[in-house]
């Protein structure tokens, strides 16, 4: 049975630091490519591709509103993926949920992941 299991959200205030981390089991690890997605609470917002690592960790993809401020990584001895969040902004307010059982290769395609995590809320407060 895979698992991806999130931590790290909080409250944090507009210009402040996160560090998520996102666990898996279940699977051969280093066999897939990770990403991030968000989805914020408002009515008819959509799910919103945040980052993607390759399954070696050498290549990294991010969304323009996030680049320059957030940075994946992985360690596969560990089976486990983080996303540094900086300088966060209000806008920034979602669950983040940690995805993977897609491509080796990165990409922020949500219909090529299989496996989602439930989440953990991060909330930048003005």
């Amino acid at each position: 049975q895979v698992q991806v299991v999130e931590s790290g959200g909080d409250l944090v205030q507009a210009g402040g630091s996160l560090r998520l981390s996102c666990l898996v089991s279940g699977l051969t690890f280093d066999n897939y490519a990770m990403a991030w997605f968000r989805q914020r609470q408002a009515p008819g917002e959509e799910r919103e591709a945040v980052a993607c690592i390759n399954w070696t960790g050498d290549t990294a993809s991010y969304t323009d509103s996030v680049k320059g401020r957030f940075t994946v990584s992985r360690d596969n001895r560990k089976k486990t993926v983080i996303l540094e969040m900086n300088n966060l902004k209000p806008e920034d307010t979602a669950m983040y949920i940690c995805v993977t059982g897609g491509p080796r290769y990165c990409t922020l395609e949500p219909r090529r992941f299989k496996y989602w995590g439930q989440g953990t809320q991060v909330t930048v407060s003005t």
